[in-house]
């Protein structure tokens, strides 16, 4: 639900914002636990593919986590919700940033919860996506709310936190840049491809002076699902990769032909990764358009996804943030939990 604020308040909040980018943090260096003895290979993009350290095409697929915020408040951000989630064959994890949280908690605590996650990941064997979970127009800074609220001084000072944190680990292979970038069809101000095509630009040209093996994750428009701005026009820049985020009340169905349409054409050239989609029934807990659906979304999608060899990670392992992929913390899935367990369970390695 939108929640409105008043000008001082807005004020505050961006006194705050800036409060936190200016100061100068050293963290030290990187725990032991994150360099481990047998690293998992090093991840890039070749062609429309992402590859590993011989060259072999290495497909994703795993699960977009809560927000460590979130998970941490109830007791639950510890190793045994990564296991859960290596129990499922998931050899990815999407973490989820909120700006709002990043600065309530601090940049020193957030690093030591990403710190561990990035620690325990490796020694499961599933690599790492840090995502910047922010939702609005990135051109005028206007938020879809505001824990959503964050500004380019804090997006470059976040990435140049991370660049340097992650510098050389391979578990930590992708950096998603910005989360959803949306104008909602013009109620939220101007954004266009040029504007934000040169933004991403300059975010990756910092992050890749530090570390060149990151591989930068690029969202389209609309709620990052379409990706046509991006096929007329793409980024210029070694090692990105192309997000989407095709939930099923995004299109009508039949969906194939919008998804080939929209997105879908893109993975002829490039890497794909959805990082976010899913489905739940319309008197479930927390749904919402366009998340209604069912297991024949489920169906079409993943087939649609292995067809072009496109990578992900379905959203969200959680019982309360939705669609939950499970009902309770003992891991019972829900519907979209027990498809998306055995997809990963039949098509992961």
């Amino acid at each position: 639900m939108k929640q409105n604020k008043s000008p001082l308040s807005i004020l505050f909040l961006m006194v705050v914002i800036a409060s936190v980018v200016q100061a100068e943090v050293n963290f030290g260096d990187a725990p032991a636990a994150m360099n481990p003895v047998a690293p998992l290979p090093v991840v890039r993009v070749d062609g429309n593919r992402f590859v590993g350290g011989s060259g072999e095409t290495m497909v994703f697929r795993g699960l977009a986590l809560a927000d460590p915020y979130h998970l941490d408040k109830s007791g639950r951000w510890t190793r045994e919700y990564f296991e859960a989630a290596r129990s499922w064959n998931a050899n990815i994890v999407r973490i989820p940033v909120h700006p709002a949280c990043w600065r309530d908690w601090g940049s020193e605590k957030y690093i030591r919860m990403i710190d561990d996650a990035v620690a325990w990941s490796s020694d499961l064997g599933m690599y790492v996506i840090i995502d910047w979970h922010t939702i609005g127009n990135p051109q005028n800074g206007v938020a879809h709310r505001p824990s959503y609220l964050t500004t380019r001084e804090e997006t470059f000072n976040f990435w140049y936190l991370m660049a340097n944190r992650y510098r050389n680990n391979p578990t930590v292979a992708f950096f998603e840049l910005f989360n959803e970038p949306t104008n909602r069809r013009g109620m939220m101000g101007t954004l266009t491809w040029k504007f934000h095509k040169a933004y991403m630009e300059e975010l990756i040209r910092m992050i890749h002076a530090i570390d060149p093996s990151k591989i930068a994750l690029v969202a389209g428009f609309d709620w990052a699902y379409e990706l046509r701005n991006a096929g007329a026009d793409p980024i210029e820049a070694d090692n990105v990769a192309y997000v989407t985020h095709p939930y099923p009340q995004k299109r009508p169905e039949p969906w194939e032909g919008h998804w080939q349409e929209d997105w879908g054409f893109l993975a002829e050239r490039f890497p794909i990764m959805a990082t976010e989609f899913g489905f739940m029934s319309a008197d479930g807990p927390g749904a919402h358009n366009p998340v209604i659906g069912d297991e024949r979304y489920g169906e079409a999608l993943i087939r649609f996804f292995n067809e072009r060899g496109i990578s992900w990670t379905a959203w969200v392992f959680d019982p309360q943030w939705s669609p939950q992929l499970i009902q309770d913390w003992d891991y019972t899935p829900t519907a979209q939990g027990r498809y998306f367990r055995d997809a990963m369970k039949r098509d992961n390695p």
